[in-house]
């Protein structure tokens, strides 16, 4: 008997990137697999695209914590979306659903729950995120990447990490140090901002260009429409609006990393041992997230960390120098961590629960 999924997360990449770490090993296993998102979110992109996997849209709000006269009207949304979730349970009839959180979530969470069918649920974040908290009473089980998480969430809560994509490990140092144009005489530098850039850390990276490729040769991922010709031409410096994929193969030839503190992007350079500088969004800029996942990795040792009110020219030099003349320390204390590929425990969780259910 073919076991079926539903997996289900959406509003940004980081509730979408884990599903596609999952998906060949699905396949393998031969799981007929189904997604539930929004029809036009990031997660309605990245899923339609892939074959063999059948998309459902439902409807949903997004859940605020600011004031707008949408908290009005989006609960109904939630209410009707949880309604077409459980029509969809019904017709499609998993074994587990996997939830990576993201408003979609919960009215799938919830229809699953109608139907009984047994729901894993992924929380990325230091914190539960509002999505995940309302998902908890109706999970089967919780899984997280941060300890601090699983504490936070009770009873039965497990810390695996993130699956991540098995490509990440199949990059090739020489292939990328062609790629960016670098003898590999000096170390790599490379400064990540997620797919928007990081427009402060942009700014403050280009002042100090011209000191740090004394010491590095540097690849500046600074984000789609972020690319600045004046600083073409500068030997040891490579900017790049992004990369995808070509992203294993200079993630290969890396030596630093300059990056923000998402938690999918922390998990991919702790799994790769790479020394990291973090400097996370402020919390005007988001709901905090990023500080607490960066200061949860600081407090264990596994990075330095810059907040962004703190960062001029002169600390970013300073810093980044700092992290790189700490680069042993670091990277020992990357590999004693727990793992932080979650992709093996996620789909041995996924085939006991669905197994169970089976029976």
């Amino acid at each position: 008997m073919n076991k079926v999924i539903v997996l289900t997360g959406g509003g940004t990449l980081g509730h979408v990137t884990p599903h596609l770490a999952l998906i060949p090993r699905l396949r393998e296993l031969g799981y007929e697999i189904h997604y539930i998102g929004t029809a036009t979110g990031m997660e309605a992109t990245a899923i339609r695209s892939i074959p063999d996997i059948h998309y459902h849209s439902v409807r949903t709000g997004k859940l605020r914590r600011y004031h707008s006269w949408k908290n009005y009207t989006d609960p109904f949304r939630v209410v009707g979306g949880a309604f077409q979730a459980a029509g969809l349970m019904g017709k499609i009839r998993p074994d587990v659903v996997f939830s990576k959180g993201g408003f979609v979530a919960v009215p799938v969470v919830f229809g699953a729950w109608l139907h009984r069918i047994p729901v894993l649920c992924h929380e990325s974040d230091l914190t539960p995120g509002l999505a995940n908290r309302l998902c908890r009473p109706f999970a089967t089980k919780m899984v997280t990447t941060f300890p601090e998480c699983a504490e936070a969430l009770g009873k039965g809560a497990e810390v695996v990490g993130t699956p991540l994509r098995p490509e990440l490990f199949q990059g090739d140092r020489k292939r990328g140090l062609e790629i960016l144009g670098f003898e590999g005489k000096k170390p790599v530098l490379l400064s990540m901002g997620g797919s928007s850039g990081a427009q402060a850390v942009n700014k403050e990276l280009r002042k100090a260009i011209p000191e740090l490729v004394r010491t590095f040769d540097v690849c500046h991922l600074c984000g789609k429409g972020n690319l600045d010709p004046s600083s073409d031409g500068i030997q040891g410096y490579k900017q790049l609006e992004f990369l995808d994929t070509d992203l294993p193969d200079v993630l290969a030839c890396t030596d630093l990393v300059l990056s923000r503190a998402g938690s999918n992007a922390l998990m991919e350079f702790q799994a790769l041992d790479k020394p990291m500088l973090l400097v996370p969004y402020p919390r005007q800029a988001s709901r905090g997230d990023q500080i607490l996942n960066a200061q949860s990795m600081e407090k264990r040792g596994l990075c330095h960390v810059l907040l962004q009110e703190n960062m001029t020219r002169e600390t970013l030099v300073k810093e980044l120098q700092a992290t790189w003349q700490d680069r042993e320390r670091l990277m020992e204390a990357v590999r004693q961590a727990p793992p932080a590929d979650a992709t093996d425990r996620v789909m041995e969780l996924i085939c006991q629960i669905a197994e169970k259910k089976q029976k």
